[in-house]
């Protein structure tokens, strides 16, 4: 259900593995994705209002690391999310890098424009990531679409098979593109498996700010 970790993980199943990388090739270049999850949050804020939601996508990796993709989740009061993304991952020396292009899409009540791409670069090295992705166009944003979200995260191993994640974003709006103020949110997950139970909070004021706990299974799949 984290879309960012997604891609990276897309990306990186189509870029050469090295020693130590942790990182395999895809025995199928097409793959698919399911997931459920008790609450869909994203960048610290839930989108599917404190509602549980099942998500699904397919994603080609071409060995030489471009990879292309689609990805839904049901939302809230009807709604739907769909994305559509492509980029390329490589290896930078022992770094990991991914470069793509995403849509973020609401096809239900054409009145409502919410639909945004972003441009972003994420990195991996050993136990840490980082990436950024900058809004290149806001379908209701007119010339307000510089927004920019930044994030940092690190895994640890507890156990064998048991993961320690923590993650830190800070997501830079643009406020005339609808009032949103600018947030930072911190991420605190345990993974086994499929299996991830989370712990979300942000900065934000009122409801949006209150914390949240999650919990999400996913899995994926060659075609």
């Amino acid at each position: 259900m984290k879309k960012l970790h997604k891609i990276i993980a897309a990306s990186l199943l189509a870029s050469a593995s090295t020693a130590g990388s942790g990182v395999v090739l895809a025995e199928s270049p097409l793959t698919a994705n399911v997931g459920v999850t008790s609450n869909y949050i994203w960048r610290g804020v839930t989108q599917s209002n404190d509602r549980s939601a099942v998500s699904g996508g397919i994603d080609y990796a071409h060995g030489s690391g471009f990879y292309v993709g689609t990805w839904a989740s049901n939302l809230d009061g009807g709604q739907y999310e769909q994305d559509i993304y492509a980029g390329y991952g490589f290896k930078a020396g022992p770094v990991d890098l991914d470069v793509g292009y995403i849509k973020y899409m609401y096809p239900v009540g054409a009145a409502v424009q919410l639909d945004f791409d972003e441009l972003y670069v994420n990195a991996v090295y050993k136990m840490f990531s980082a990436g950024v992705a900058l809004t290149m166009s806001k379908e209701a944003g007119g010339a307000y679409e510089d927004d920019v979200y930044m994030y940092v995260g690190a895994e640890f191993e507890v156990k064998e098979g048991l993961t320690l994640g923590i993650t830190y974003g800070d997501y830079d709006i643009d406020e005339a593109a609808g009032g949103t103020s600018d947030y930072s949110h911190m991420q605190v997950s345990l993974s086994k498996g499929d299996f991830t139970f989370a712990y979300d909070d942000t900065d934000q004021t009122g409801n949006a700010g209150d914390p949240r706990v999650s919990v999400s299974w996913s899995q994926s799949f060659d075609l």
